[in-house]
C-alpha cells in the first residue's frame, strides 16, 4: 500500500508498481471499438504506459497531449494512455485534440489492473480510479522505469520517464 495525495489530502494507493528489472504483468483492456487490447498486441514494442484517473481532468489532459507531442519522435515505441474512462471518451478528446501519436486503453473491463499495477485508488473522492503513474517498458515488457506521481494533481516527470528510452 502506497500514499500520495490529491491536493494536499493524503490517498491509499493499493498494490506496488512493477520494479525495475522485473517483467511486466500481462494485462487486457478495452481499446478503441470496444475491442480487448491486451500488452501482447504491443509485442516487441517499447511501451510508455502513461495512467491516471481521468482524460477529463486538466491535468490527465496535459499529459495525454504532452506524451503525444513527444511520441512521434520515439522509434519503436507506442505510448499508451490507461484511465477508467470509457473508449468513446478517450477517442472524442484525442479526436477533438488532433492526437493521434497515442493509444488509449479503459480499464471498463480488466479493472484488475489497478491492483496488479499498484495504481488503485482506495481512498478520498476518486476512489475506484487508479492513480497517476508511469511505467515504461522494452520491447521485452521488461520494466525500465516506474514513477507514482506524489501528488495526483501535478504531471509525471516526463524527462526521467523518456530518457530511458534515449
Amino acid at each position: 500500500m502506497a500514499q500520495v495525495t490529491l491536493k494536499g489530502n493524503p490517498v491509499e494507493v493499493g498494490g506496488a508498481l512493477p520494479a525495475s528489472g522485473t517483467q511486466a504483468p500481462a494485462f487486457t483492456l478495452v481499446g478503441a471499438g470496444l475491442a480487448d487490447t491486451s500488452l501482447k498486441d504491443f509485442a516487441g514494442t517499447r511501451k510508455v504506459l502513461n495512467i491516471f484517473p481521468s482524460i477529463d481532468t486538466p491535468t490527465c489532459a496535459t499529459s495525454v497531449r504532452t506524451f503525444n507531442a513527444q511520441a512521434g519522435a520515439l522509434d519503436n515505441t507506442v505510448v499508451l494512455c490507461i484511465s477508467a474512462d470509457l473508449p468513446f471518451a478517450q477517442a472524442r478528446f484525442c479526436g477533438a485534440e488532433g492526437l493521434d501519436n497515442v493509444k488509449t486503453l479503459s480499464t471498463l473491463r480488466g479493472r484488475d489492473f489497478h491492483d496488479t499495477y499498484g495504481v488503485a485508488i482506495n481512498s478520498g473522492p476518486l476512489a475506484g480510479l487508479t492513480a497517476r503513474a508511469v511505467v515504461v517498458l522494452d520491447e521485452n515488457d521488461t520494466v525500465l522505469h516506474t514513477e507514482l506521481v506524489a501528488e495526483i494533481a501535478d504531471e509525471p516527470n516526463y524527462e526521467a520517464a523518456l530518457a530511458v528510452l534515449a
